[in-house]
């Protein structure tokens, strides 16, 4: 989905179509704290981008409500529960469209739709008539997104996951790319490498430095160099670049965990941003949970100060709870040992999650001290065949990580994806590590 959050607020008021829209997170009305959650394309020729302070966003682009001159933005607190019954209304038509789809987030999701149509090529013969039927089916799922519910979506079509995640970025917002299978060393080949599912803005770097500027480099590379520098993911990096891809698309479980991260343009010292980014990002996480009927007994930070060293706090409870305002104070509190360092990313997360109603756990206290314990930066909404949360030892770890995010989840290994994003445009239950959208997700990232 393009800028859903934004796109549902057009939905409900259909004259900001055309207008810079920006919604945030943390924040009401004539308040000037908290983060961009997504913001309208039309709002990003100001500047304006996902994570970044709604203070700042107000300096580079006024409130509509206030001043008189151009430009100026419309501005929205996020209405989780808006989104998800928008969100809710699209899945149904998915839902309908495959014979299997994983949901990723609120406003993305893999289909599977092998059984229902075929690369096979109708048209009439003449230059530019002839198209797949797979193109004409995706063009049918669009359609029926855009005529029921009333919001845009992109679409990739491709032969694999990883090709098909690039494709349906390529030609944003509102776009259609198939990739036909003879097509896709082609089609991937002169793409920056960034473009390649997995691939965030450090990597990004790192690839650089190695002489890999396109996702054609990365396909030649040598697969030992890349396993040298990166791990088992350089390996699953050169093959996405290759068009290598053999995960099938499955149902996605339950979480074990729910978390968001936010990165700084520059490491800031400023102990009033980053609280106000604590408390944005706690707002969301708990009511992410709450949407899903879930509780939780462990709400934990992480904090990545320069260069890239990964910090991690949490707290655990004696029982589960449903409680907002508990998550931003635990969260807050945590973040106190940060007041005088420079901080790059921060997040919040809750963990040991328990889904439908029952008691909750009294408030009289935490079971023993904060504890701490290192985690990737890829750890993100956790599966159920996910490690448990960070609360395992008493010891800071500190571990150099990707900051591919931007405002997003510490994503599983879900299916095997790299993760993050995406989460797409608001932050998305994404598998990937960079949300080329910019939007902070409800569901799992960048």
């Amino acid at each position: 989905m393009d800028c859903f959050y934004a796109s549902c607020e057009r939905l409900r008021e259909p004259a900001l179509h055309g207008e810079p829209v920006v919604v945030g997170m943390g924040y009401e009305g004539g308040d000037s704290h908290g983060a961009v959650a997504t913001a309208s394309y039309e709002a990003r020729e100001h500047g304006i981008e996902s994570a970044q302070a709604i203070s700042q966003a107000l300096d580079r682009l006024p409130r509509a409500a206030e001043t008189d001159t151009e430009p100026a933005g419309h501005y929205r607190p996020v209405d989780l529960d808006f989104y998800e019954e928008v969100a809710s209304d699209v899945k149904e038509i998915l839902q309908e469209c495959a014979d299997v789809v994983r949901e990723v987030s609120i406003d993305e999701a893999y289909l599977d739709v092998t059984e229902r149509t075929s690369w096979a090529v109708v048209g009439d013969g003449q230059a530019g008539s002839e198209r797949t039927i797979a193109e004409g089916y995706a063009r049918h799922v669009k359609q029926r997104i855009s005529r029921e519910v009333g919001v845009p979506a992109s679409v990739g079509v491709a032969p694999n996951m990883a090709t098909a995640k690039v494709a349906s970025d390529f030609d944003k917002p509102d776009g259609l790319t198939v990739v036909r299978p003879d097509d896709v060393t082609e089609f991937l080949a002169p793409l920056p490498v960034a473009a390649i599912h997995g691939v965030g803005p450090v990597t990004e770097r790192e690839l650089a430095d190695m002489g890999i500027e396109t996702a054609g480099d990365l396909a030649a590379a040598d697969p030992a160099a890349l396993v040298d520098r990166f791990g088992e993911r350089g390996r699953d990096l050169y093959d996405r670049a290759r068009g290598d891809d053999d995960r099938e698309v499955t149902p996605t479980g339950r979480p074990k965990s729910l978390s968001r991260e936010s990165a700084f343009t520059e490491a800031t010292e400023d102990t009033e941003a980053k609280r106000e980014r604590v408390s944005a990002l706690a707002a969301d996480v708990a009511a992410r949970a709450r949407s899903r009927d879930a509780m939780y007994q462990t709400v934990g930070i992480k904090v990545v100060t320069p260069p890239f060293e990964v910090n991690t706090r949490a707290s655990s409870l004696s029982g589960p709870v449903d409680d907002p305002d508990l998550v931003e104070s635990i969260a807050l509190d945590l973040l106190g040992e940060f007041d005088d360092d420079p901080v790059r990313k921060l997040g919040v997360r809750v963990s040991k999650l328990s889904f439908g109603a029952q008691d909750q756990a009294r408030l009289d206290g935490f079971e023993g001290e904060p504890t701490a314990e290192g985690k990737p930066a890829t750890d993100g909404e956790s599966d159920a065949d996910q490690g448990d949360d960070w609360a395992s030892t008493a010891d800071i770890a500190r571990t150099a990580v990707d900051d591919d995010a931007r405002l997003t989840d510490w994503v599983g290994n879900d299916g095997g994806d790299l993760a993050v994003d995406e989460g797409d445009d608001d932050g998305h239950d994404s598998d990937d590590n960079h949300d080329p959208e910019g939007q902070s997700s409800l569901g799992a990232f960048d």
